[in-house]
């Protein structure tokens, strides 16, 4: 239900707002995870156009989003990664004022403020704006929703974000994550596995170790030790992804493996991981941005879930969440507060290596049966 402070500006006219700024200043998989709710704008009014605000982190994946028309990218100093001056600032506002907005809405995790954002639209003279916020914002939001999230729920990021632009009318029956895969992506995909001796007519499991965030990444070791698990399997393939800051981490835990494992660290375009992961029979990775990749394409996960926040697993897909309990979970932080990560440390590689095995053995029919 929307707050006190949209009373004077009624909810039909966001029925014709032709021109949608969407505000996400967070990473790929955050965008993602939007892009039902983009959706759902469309839906509202036939030839809406969607300008996606968003982080130097999250534009990778706009090209392949079809819900966004067009994208401004900003440095933000109010976000974690933001190193933005003043002037910066201030061209950002003059940039969006150009744009002839006619709403914006801001995305947010429940812990962000969409204050910050508000202003520089408001600044902007974007007429109608909407926001999850916990404190009255007056005037900066022409509509907002009051935050619920953690005190009387927690729910899925998608959902929270399908809420929000539900509030304002725009709804969907399709909930799907989005991910177009552009032309001859596959075909690159195909002649990349090729080169590192994988054979695309035979199923392939991806290996995905890296992640953003070190709190969210299982250690090097234990991931060899799936990887181990896994390549004992006759009846798959594997192959290790990663972009090239990680290709150093693969190549660390393929030198501890006793067996030789394909790497297309650092040489895939986000078009080509998207296309090797569309055609794989199951991702295997942290929470992370290529997992949202994968549920958006219909590649069965197992999730390696460190447990930082509950409202980011595997949307519609099939999947298993791995994890160990801990009494300090949910904390919501980048690094370990207790230094010892032992909602990963504590999770033994045999229990991802079963999960793999479970969804492997359950979507079968995706791929003919190989020889053992």
């Amino acid at each position: 239900m929307s707050g006190s402070a949209a009373a004077s500006t009624p909810v039909p006219l966001w029925a014709t707002a032709h021109r949608v700024l969407a505000v996400r200043l967070d990473n790929l998989g955050d965008v993602l995870m939007t892009t039902p709710a983009l959706r759902a704008l469309h839906a509202a009014l036939p030839g809406r156009h969607i300008t996606l605000l968003t982080s130097p982190g999250g534009v990778a994946v706009a090209p392949f989003v079809p819900e966004i028309d067009t994208v401004v990218v900003a440095d933000t100093p109010w976000m974690p990664d933001g190193n933005a001056t003043p002037e910066a600032v201030a061209a950002t506002v003059d940039l969006l004022r150009r744009g002839h907005y006619d709403a914006v809405v801001i995305f947010t995790v429940y812990s962000q403020n969409p204050l910050p954002a508000a202003l520089l639209c408001w600044l902007a003279g974007i007429p109608l704006s909407l926001a999850h916020c916990r404190e009255n914002p007056y005037r900066l939001l022409s509509h907002w929703v009051p935050e619920p999230e953690p005190h009387e729920m927690v729910r899925h990021e998608v959902r929270r974000q399908l809420d929000l632009v539900a509030s304002v009318g725009a709804v969907t029956d399709d909930e799907r994550l989005s991910f177009r895969l552009p032309p001859g992506a596959r075909e690159a995909a195909a002649a990349r596995l090729q080169a590192v001796g994988i054979d695309p007519g035979r199923r392939w499991i991806v290996l995905h170790p890296g992640a953003s965030a070190a709190s969210r990444r299982y250690a090097p070791e234990q991931f060899a030790a799936v990887a181990e698990l896994l390549g004992a399997w006759p009846d798959c393939q594997l192959v290790f992804t990663g972009d090239r800051v990680e290709s150093g981490l693969v190549d660390t835990i393929r030198g501890g493996l006793h067996r030789s494992v394909a790497s297309l660290a650092g040489v895939l375009d986000l078009g080509q991981l998207a296309a090797v992961i569309a055609g794989a029979a199951l991702l295997v990775a942290n929470n992370t941005g290529p997992v949202h990749i994968a549920a958006a394409l219909g590649t069965p996960v197992v999730d390696i879930y460190a447990l930082t926040n509950p409202q980011h697993a595997p949307w519609q897909v099939p999947h298993r969440v791995v994890y160990h309990d801990v009494p300090c979970r949910f904390c919501y932080r980048s690094v370990c507060p207790q230094s010892h990560h032992n909602c990963l440390h504590l999770l033994d590689p045999q229990r991802v290596a079963g999960a793999a095995r479970e969804l492997l053995d359950a979507g079968a029919d995706r791929w003919p049966a190989v020889p053992a």
